[in-house]
């Protein structure tokens, strides 16, 4: 029944994608989200949501692979996207977000992971693991974010130096998005809580390895590019503060630092469970 609700999910996920880019991009149409669209991207999130509570909170048995992270991250990511475009006009996004779910979200029923240890099905590190996935969910949303902006910013340079035309530079999907400016503030938002939650998910993740290992930390291939992540989102939230850096070096150091923290754990993990066939949890 979990392999079937997951593939229904999926589908799902898969038929709004298609749906949203032949309505919007394809057609080149601006239009905004209709009330039977927010509902139908509700429908497959709740029974995500209810097929992830089962194996995380509800089975016996924790785990927690690379399967079930990236379903996490796409599952928080839709429901963040959702919320969101409550209040900002969000066009664009939606084939992006809920193509990329309808990859991940049924991952955890071909990959589960391997069993965690007995110190690591504590409530604690289960909320530890819950944490870190709303920072991962939150930067998730950022790239996408920032390669949509970058996708404007290209189109605008390059109507700049050519004849005008009369649709103006932006069609589409694109013509009905925010002003470049609030669309990147929007995005330091993010980045700005995202750096928080993951500064929450370092610090109990120290006091878990603590308790375990009965050390601080224990250095990992996970724990390097964490540190790395952490440190490339640091220096752009505070080249923002102090340089004013936006634009492209923005939307670069954005990127560099989501592909660093998706290393972090979906790529150690993934080397474990199918490369290496090892159980190691932190």
């Amino acid at each position: 029944m979990p392999i079937l609700l997951y593939g229904i999910v999926a589908l799902a996920y898969a038929g709004l994608a298609y749906h949203f880019w032949r309505t919007r991009w394809a057609a080149g149409v601006p239009q905004p989200v209709a009330p039977w669209e927010r509902i139908a991207i509700l429908a497959p999130l709740c029974v995500h949501s209810w097929l992830l509570y089962q194996g995380l909170f509800a089975a016996a048995e924790f785990r927690f692979g690379f399967g079930y992270a990236l379903s996490c991250m796409l599952w928080l990511a839709v429901l963040i996207y959702w919320l969101e475009s409550l209040f900002v006009n969000l066009e664009g996004l939606q084939p992006l977000v809920l193509g990329v779910a309808a990859v991940c979200a049924p991952l955890p029923a071909l990959f589960p992971g391997l069993p965690t240890p007995p110190d690591a099905q504590s409530l604690e590190f289960r909320l530890h693991m819950a944490l870190a996935m709303l920072a991962y969910s939150l930067f998730t949303i950022a790239a996408l974010h920032a390669m949509l902006m970058t996708l404007v910013e290209r189109r605008l340079h390059h109507h700049r130096g050519a004849s005008a035309l009369a649709e103006g530079p932006l069609a589409g999907p694109l013509a009905a998005l925010p002003p470049l400016l609030t669309l990147e503030s929007l995005l330091f938002r993010l980045i700005g809580s995202g750096f928080a939650l993951l500064t929450l998910t370092l610090a109990t993740g120290m006091l878990n390895s603590e308790e375990i290992f009965g050390r601080p930390i224990s250095f990992s291939h996970k724990t390097l590019f964490a540190v790395i992540s952490w440190f490339i989102f640091a220096a752009l939230l505070a080249g923002r503060h102090l340089y004013g850096w936006r634009g492209r070096t923005a939307l670069r150091w954005t990127l560099a630092g989501f592909i660093t923290l998706l290393l972090a754990y979906v790529g150690s993990r993934f080397v474990l469970e199918v490369i290496l066939k090892r159980g190691s949890f932190i």
